[in-house]
């Protein structure tokens, strides 16, 4: 894997722009399109679907970055990251915000209603509550004040995320589940690498 190409900072800065930018795009065309009224007869729930998968692929994508860097050697890889976890937490809390505000119109009531009686709510409420928490201990600081170790276990939490992500939108969907299982796939090509891994490490010790 030496020979892989290692990017410069100056290239890195850039590559890292390129996905800052390729992130906003969905927000971009989502809003766009609500200022157009080009989002179809029904915006709202155009708009949380598309925030929802969002959501769910960045988080996704975010997990791949480990398995990728260690089959190819790219190590520059993690450098992205954090920045896609950000971005998933961002388009979470969109799609929490358009649940709250345009779906329930703040109706608290309602809202405690669905996450009590609702499946679908209650694991989608514990994805971004997750989210939330990983967000705020993204940063340095927080690396630094828990320790690497603790930092390490807190943030292996975003499985659970993406767990709850993939039941979430399972859940929702009551005809077509074929982007479901596809995410559903995804998430156990990944969980069973991470168990390949831990099984390959402990044999090594032993």
């Amino acid at each position: 894997m030496a020979g892989l190409w290692q990017p410069s900072k100056g290239a890195l800065l850039a590559i890292r722009l390129v996905v800052f930018m390729l992130c906003l795009v969905p927000a971009v065309y989502l809003a766009w399109g609500a200022w157009r009224d080009a989002l179809g007869a029904n915006p709202i729930e155009a708009i949380t679907h598309a925030t929802g998968e969002w959501t769910l692929r960045l988080l996704l994508v975010g997990l791949a970055i480990t398995p990728l860097r260690r089959l190819t050697g790219l190590d520059w890889l993690v450098r992205l990251r954090r920045m896609l976890g950000l971005y998933a937490f961002f388009y979470g809390c969109l799609h929490l915000v358009t649940y709250v505000w345009l779906d329930q119109f703040f109706d608290w009531g309602g809202i405690l209603h669905d996450i009590a009686k609702r499946p679908f709510i209650t694991v989608g409420f514990a994805a971004i509550v997750v989210m939330l928490l990983l967000a705020a201990t993204s940063f340095n600081a927080a690396m630094r004040a828990l320790g690497g170790k603790r930092w390490q276990a807190l943030h292996r939490l975003v499985y659970a995320a993406v767990i709850c992500g993939v039941l979430h939108y399972w859940w929702l969907v009551k005809r077509d589940l074929t982007w479901p299982i596809f995410y559903a796939l995804i998430l156990v090509g990944l969980l069973s690498f991470r168990a390949f891994r831990k099984q390959r490490a402990a044999g090594r010790r032993n």
